[in-house]
């Protein structure tokens, strides 16, 4: 009788590796419904990733949708501790609208999540599995990382609007330095201050190299503030053996109405869009109700396909 031979593919050979990965350093395995409440989706569509969701009318009349994202969930059956440390992990089918293409479809995503009391070394080791997470899926990798804090701290001593920022921060993932600067003008900033704001554009590379540069401009002492606590994360990193890959990036940004502190972005070689998003999300906690903290990432397999097949 022939011997059946099961292969895997890249994207399931990643999840069992992430999975593995997740549960060494004390992540436990949340597993979820297929869907929620439409609600909860209602409320925070500013945080998902596309606002287009599958909805359905259960049988008691409530209107529910198919996951479109994880991390709302887990907020939202998880005990707010925020003494404590929960680290959840998860692999599961998320549905939306996948990029370029105008259809749904059914998406894996595996990550992690922290919450409680999340401090600098909590920071680091989510950092460090970010970027364990992309040499999974290949040795050549880039984990792009930015400091929120220190970029709102920035535009707050600019005296930029609330609006200016949000504009800014769009020209900051773009790179668009012309627009930063058509912002500054209008909102009548300083030389000086528009020019420390064109520098998040500007500035970009080796973490040591990043914070040197920073270190030499005339900032106030809330902004120093924020690159030193920059500095202390990466020095983590440092210290965990991932540092050669990481880059200080303030293109990397995320909605401030959901997230604060690091915010990070990975890619990896033969993919030309990232494929690990993360961020802290403490704002996120307060507006559902929770005092605990809570820093995490997501991996979208979608693309992991198309790689070649990691030798060994």
């Amino acid at each position: 009788m022939a011997q059946l031979e099961f292969v895997l593919s890249g994207e399931e050979k990643a999840v069992y590796s992430l999975r593995a990965l997740y549960l060494k350093y004390g992540y436990a395995q949340y597993k979820m419904s297929k869907f929620e409440e439409y609600d909860l989706y209602v409320k925070n569509k500013d945080f998902l990733v596309s606002d287009n969701v599958i909805t359905f009318t259960d049988t008691d009349g409530k209107l529910m949708a198919l996951k479109p994202d994880v991390t709302l969930s887990i907020i939202k059956n998880s005990k707010d501790n925020p003494d404590g440390a929960l680290k959840v992990c998860y692999n599961e089918n998320v549905y939306r609208v996948a990029k370029g293409t105008n259809s749904f479809k059914e998406l894996m995503q595996v990550g992690l999540e922290r919450l409680g009391n999340i401090d600098n070394d909590a920071i680091s080791e989510v950092l460090f599995l970010a970027a364990e997470s992309l040499k999974t899926v290949s040795e050549s990798y880039v984990l792009d990382i930015s400091s929120l804090d220190l970029v709102k701290t920035i535009m707050d001593d600019a005296g930029i609007s609330f609006e200016g920022e949000k504009e800014i921060l769009s020209y900051l993932a773009e790179k668009n330095i012309q627009g930063v600067s058509a912002v500054c003008i209008r909102e009548k900033v300083s030389e000086q201050k528009a020019e420390l704001i064109k520098k998040l554009v500007t500035i970009y590379g080796a973490p040591e190299k990043v914070l040197t540069e920073l270190s030499r401009l005339n900032l106030s002492a809330k902004t120093k503030a924020a690159v030193k606590n920059l500095a202390v994360i990466v020095d983590g990193l440092k210290n965990k053996g991932v540092i050669d890959n990481a880059r200080i990036d303030f293109s990397v940004v995320n909605n401030m109405k959901y997230y604060n502190g690091i915010v990070f972005k990975g890619f990896v070689e033969g993919i030309p869009n990232g494929i690990l998003s993360g961020g802290q999300y403490d704002k996120l906690m307060q507006k559902m109700g929770k005092q605990s903290k809570a820093i995490g990432f997501a991996v979208y397999l979608d693309d992991i396909n198309k790689l070649p097949e990691k030798n060994g």
